[in-house]
């Protein structure tokens, strides 16, 4: 059995035009340290788990940022309105504000990242 087995979503990649500022941005905005990945193009992966879907941010020729693609929503379980807080003191425009979901499925925000790109923040 594949260790992504079940899940929808195995990889994901976020455009960045300068990767610099970029990284800067998602390791205050998630209190976490991206990681370097070696190769022929600039890439820094999000820290995940053993067997968990995970993603990296990317410069590539062949990725570029968008407010009105597909959306990657990044897990900030219980640290939704903490994060907030850092996205506002990045400049970050928040573009939907804490917002509870039915069900008992948690909250999300979102928010333009410093690439112009349209992100998400989850918490159960």
């Amino acid at each position: 059995m594949s260790k992504f087995e079940g899940n929808a979503i195995t990889w994901f990649e976020v455009p960045a035009t300068d990767m610099k500022r970029a990284v800067r941005f998602y390791e205050t905005l998630l209190d976490k340290k991206l990681s370097e990945f070696p190769g022929s193009v600039p890439y820094f992966m999000f820290p995940a788990e053993s067997g968990a879907v995970a993603g990296a941010l990317i410069h590539s020729p062949l990725q570029k940022p968008t407010a009105d693609g597909t959306m990657v929503y990044h897990n900030v379980d219980g640290q939704l309105d903490a994060t907030l807080d850092r996205a506002t003191a990045l400049g970050a425009t928040v573009l939907v504000p804490r917002t509870e979901i039915p069900g008992g499925f948690g909250s999300y925000a979102c928010l333009l990242d410093s690439e112009g790109n349209h992100v998400g923040l989850h918490s159960r």
